[in-house]
């Protein structure tokens, strides 16, 4: 891990980026604020996107939470970079959930109308298994079923619905198993397998 914490102050992208991804993969808590000052490096150089989402994701899976204010700046900020908003989705969602519920900062996702924003937040949701209760998931279902079929913001809610509580669930799933995105279509049907496996053995 020295060797990439290093890394992240070197003068080339690909490998502050490359770093990054590494500690990405280490998940260790020790990286936290090392990631935390070469984000704050980052965010004030252009044309670096990439290395501004590693940093981003690695932040969430080492579970720094002092970065989860200055993350939620950047996800406010204006940016032609949109695909670093799936990165902040994803890390303010991880960040946040342990401590106040997981709840909070999807929904929070939810209001500001960013679609990547959004998508990350839930691929969040789907990697750690986030528990949610059936207003929170509500919520989530009035976002994605006005969405075109072929939308892949539903591809993450289909990985994680398997667990989901709520009415509206079972239809949201079948809709999407019944689409015509096939990795949508696939997760749903997935999903819809796990939940009838599930109510099996309850009964």
């Amino acid at each position: 891990m020295a060797e990439a914490l290093l890394r992240l102050d070197d003068r080339a992208t690909a490998k502050r980026r490359s770093a990054a991804r590494r500690l990405h993969a280490l998940a260790d808590e020790a990286a936290g604020p090392a990631l935390f000052e070469a984000l704050r490096r980052e965010a004030g150089q252009s044309r670096t996107w990439e290395t501004k989402y590693e940093i981003v994701m690695a932040l969430g899976a080492c579970g720094h939470v002092p970065a989860v204010g200055f993350l939620t700046e950047l996800a406010q900020r204006p940016t032609d970079d949109t695909a670093l908003h799936a990165a902040l989705g994803d890390s303010i969602v991880r960040l946040r959930g342990p401590q106040e519920g997981f709840a909070a900062p999807l929904e929070w996702c939810l209001d500001s109308g960013n679609p990547m924003l959004i998508d990350g937040a839930l691929h969040a949701v789907a990697a750690v298994r986030a528990p949610l209760d059936a207003a929170t998931v509500d919520r989530v279902l009035d976002v994605l079923d006005p969405l075109d079929p072929y939308d892949g913001m539903r591809y993450w809610a289909a990985v994680a619905a398997a667990e989901w509580p709520g009415d509206r669930v079972g239809a949201f799933l079948a809709t999407c198993a019944a689409g015509p995105r096939a990795d949508v279509a696939d997760a749903a049907a997935t999903s819809l397998e796990a939940r009838r496996r599930r109510l099996e053995d309850q009964t």
